[in-house]
């Protein structure tokens, strides 16, 4: 079992009331650590200098439970300047657009998107209009929009394809640095992760003068863990079906879903690496109980901020030299990188708030109370 902190004064001061989303407490805030590296000061995937959010949440009417959540780079023109980028998949049933180009030449040249399954066509044709609306871009005439997505439809009426080109646009046009919203917001406004709802979370980890961040979109399945404390079973509702704490008339939250994670670093990794990097960041969800199910779609994109990896989209020379770390320097960074994404999916749990949506369907939020008094319990 691995090791859990818990600093009961801190569970205490945070466990009073958790029914208001303003009030629900990120990991550390309710008094539980993630792994033993030290965070960054935001504890986002923000603390990578460069890195922007940007997201929008659609809340509409009785079914409208979607939205968008877009990272930058870096707040230049990406296509001209594209960065070093790779791409690792643990269940590949999911829709992430743009996938093969970056698998193949080993950068990124647009935002990453995130968003629900049936609206990652219109993220693209947003994400295109975007590039090719910058400055310096005019004669440009292929772009290779990335965007990701899982499955909101339990709570979203995903049909209506609610999801515009405008709110993406807004997403990405609204990126910046500093804290990033998490729990019921953009991508993660109508997700469920582990039968509670799930969101958006981030968190990040510094190392040997690097900075590793992680941003997630959580909306899977699995036996729900903190710290290797099994929790699932303690926190299920009565009819033993669910952990969620729906009425027992209401169907049951999904068990399989999937996960985005994207992972941003300032180490200068060449696209290589990048994919042992993000193949560590998967651990994450295994680590919080996931355990990537025949229908989800699990993936995990990771880029480098580094200015001696970027590759320029001119180039006069035939040649470019690159320095970078060395594989006996990366294995503080995989650590990183597994600890920041599992403290992202908790983050995404402990901030998300209950929601009603399509059909009546609800998703309850991670009874805080109650994983309090287990936790006390294990001590």
């Amino acid at each position: 079992m691995r090791t859990l902190s818990i600093v009961l004064p801190l569970l205490v001061m945070f466990g009073i009331a958790v029914s208001a989303p303003q009030e629900r407490p990120r990991l550390r805030e309710f008094g539980l650590t993630a792994g033993t590296l030290p965070p960054g000061p935001l504890n986002a995937i923000t603390d990578v200098a460069g890195v922007l959010v940007g997201q929008t949440t659609l809340v509409e009417g009785a079914s409208i439970r979607t939205g968008v959540t877009a990272i930058l780079p870096h707040g230049g023109n990406i296509f001209q300047d594209k960065v070093a980028a790779a791409i690792s998949v643990a269940n590949g049933f999911g829709k992430l657009a743009g996938s093969t180009q970056v698998e193949e030449l080993g950068v990124l040249e647009t935002p990453i998107v995130l968003t629900n399954t049936l609206s990652v066509p219109t993220a693209a044709d947003a994400v295109i209009d975007y590039i090719l609306g910058l400055p310096g871009n005019e004669r440009v005439e292929s772009v290779n929009p990335v965007v990701g997505e899982t499955n909101d439809g339990f709570l979203n009426d995903i049909r209506g394809r609610a999801v515009t080109k405008e709110n993406v646009l807004a997403a990405i046009r609204g990126a910046k640095g500093g804290p990033v919203e998490e729990g019921t917001v953009g991508a993660g406004t109508g997700t469920i992760c582990y039968g509670f709802k799930g969101g958006i979370g981030t968190a990040s980890r510094v190392t040997g003068g690097w900075t590793v961040g992680v941003l997630v979109q959580t909306n899977h399945g699995g036996v729900f863990q903190i710290g290797g404390i099994p929790v699932a079973e303690k926190l299920r509702r009565g009819n033993g079906k669910s952990p969620a704490a729906a009425m027992d008339a209401a169907p049951d939250p999904p068990s399989e879903g999937s996960c985005m994670i994207i992972v941003a670093t300032d180490a200068p990794l060449d696209a290589r690496n990048l994919k042992r990097l993000a193949k560590r960041a998967l651990l994450g969800i295994a680590r919080t109980g996931g355990y990537y199910a025949n229908g989800s779609g699990d993936y995990a994109v990771a880029f480098s901020t580094a200015k001696e990896v970027r590759v320029p989209h001119q180039q006069q020379s035939p040649t470019q030299t690159f320095t970078v770390l060395r594989n006996d320097a990366v294995s503080p960074l995989f650590l990183a990188a597994a600890e920041a994404a599992e403290e992202a999916i908790l983050n995404s749990l402990f901030k998300a708030h209950r929601v009603e949506g399509k059909g009546g369907h609800a998703a309850e939020a991670l009874p805080l109370d109650k994983l309090r008094d287990l936790l006390k319990k294990q001590k």
